[in-house]
This record gives C-alpha cells, structure tokens and sequence, in this order.
C-alpha cells in the first residue's frame, strides 16, 4: 500500500455561514492530495496526458464526521491500496489540527486513451513506480 500526506489550510472562501468547510471543496482538497501523492512518486499527471492518458473520475464518495471550519490546517492522508489495472483508487481521511478525524472519502478514476477516448491499461511506467510498494 503507498500512502502520502498532504496539508491544506482552509480559506475563507471556502466556509458557508457556519463557518465550516463547504462539503463541496472537498472534492478540491482531494484533488489535490491525490496529484501530490502521484507527484511524491515521480508521476505526473501533466506527463501522462502529454503521452496520452487520460484519468477522469468515474466514482466519488465521502462520509463527514466532524466539520472542518476555517484557517484550520488539515492534514489529508491519501491511500493507493491495490496496483492500478484499468482503475485506480485512492482513499483518503481528513484530519483538523486535534488530529480528530473529520471525514473519510474514496475516488475512483479511470485510465483513458486521449485519442480513443476509452479505458486502457495503466501506463507500464506507473505500475513498475506503484509496485515495490505493493
């Protein structure tokens, strides 16, 4: 299993009227942890798609616990539990300051040839990258 972390504080912009974290930014956040991940690996996504790859979200799911509320510093722990085929699936838990755990989340995103706009393998030098922690 590989496993990164990364840290996001939280804007104003990005509170509703409660002040907590809009549910929606989420999504953001975990776009973000899931390219830094793949980045402290040596993949990058900017490369894969000037090869030709595509990884566009098919799946999306998240369970809130706790609120996160602004200019907390969170902590996004971002987890590769099995090698990648066709999809790759990355779970992450959202931590605020007290460590306290505010949600969980998992996405899934689907390799995509650019030209033939359909799923395809994932590309070989991603998977010898991903496999020693496996």
């Amino acid at each position: 299993m590989y496993q990164s972390t990364t840290q996001l504080r939280v804007r104003y912009s990005e509170t509703d009227r409660m002040s907590y974290v809009y549910y929606g930014n989420y999504a953001q956040y975990f776009e973000v942890a899931r390219v830094e991940a793949l980045r402290s690996l040596g993949i990058s996504y900017k490369e894969m798609e000037e090869e030709g790859v595509l990884l566009p979200v098919s799946e999306y799911k998240i369970k809130f616990l706790k609120p996160g509320f602004y200019d907390e510093l969170l902590t996004i722990k971002t987890s590769i539990i099995k090698l990648p085929s066709v999809r790759i699936i990355f779970h992450y838990e959202t931590f605020n300051e007290k460590n306290e755990l505010l949600n969980t989340a998992e996405t899934i995103l689907v390799f995509v040839n650019r030209q033939t706009m359909k799923p395809c393998q994932v590309p070989k030098h991603v998977l010898e990258i991903l496999a020693p922690h496996y």
